[in-house]
C-alpha cells in the first residue's frame, strides 16, 4: 500500500494546493515502511495540476492532508485516491498514528480565503 503526504521539511504541509513536495510512503502487509520516496509536484493549484495523474501511476491509495478544497479532492477521488483531512505535525508521527486507527478524516475544506489562487 502507498501513502502519499504533502510535506513542507518534515511536517505535513498546512495546505496540498501549496505543497513544493510530497513524501510517499510503501507499506508492507504489516503496515511496516519498506520505502520512502519524495515526489516534487508540477507548479500550480492542486486542483489544476497533474499530481493526481502522478499519485495514481505511482500507486498511491491514500493521501494524508492538512487542508485540501473540494476541487482536489475530487481530482483525487478520479484517480483513486482518497483523502483523509485534518492531518497535523511530524510527518512519520502522523503516518503512525493513520496506521493505528487513531486519524480519522475530519470533513474540513479549504475555502481558498487567504490563498493565491
Amino acid at each position: 500500500m502507498k501513502i502519499a503526504i504533502p510535506t513542507v521539511g518534515s511536517h505535513v504541509d498546512e495546505h496540498f494546493g501549496h505543497a513544493r513536495t510530497f513524501t510517499i510512503f510503501t507499506l508492507d502487509e504489516a503496515n511496516e515502511v519498506v520505502e520512502e520516496e519524495t515526489f516534487f509536484p508540477p507548479a500550480g493549484c492542486g486542483c489544476k495540476s497533474t499530481v493526481g495523474v502522478t499519485m495514481q501511476a505511482k500507486g498511491v491509495k491514500t493521501m494524508l492532508v492538512g487542508n485540501i478544497g473540494q476541487g482536489a479532492i475530487d481530482k483525487m477521488a478520479e484517480h483513486g485516491v482518497k483523502v483523509i483531512r485534518g492531518c497535523t505535525g511530524e510527518v512519520r508521527d502522523v503516518l503512525a498514528s493513520w496506521i493505528g486507527g487513531n486519524i480519522t478524516d475530519q470533513d474540513i475544506l479549504c475555502n481558498h480565503e487567504g490563498c493565491s489562487h
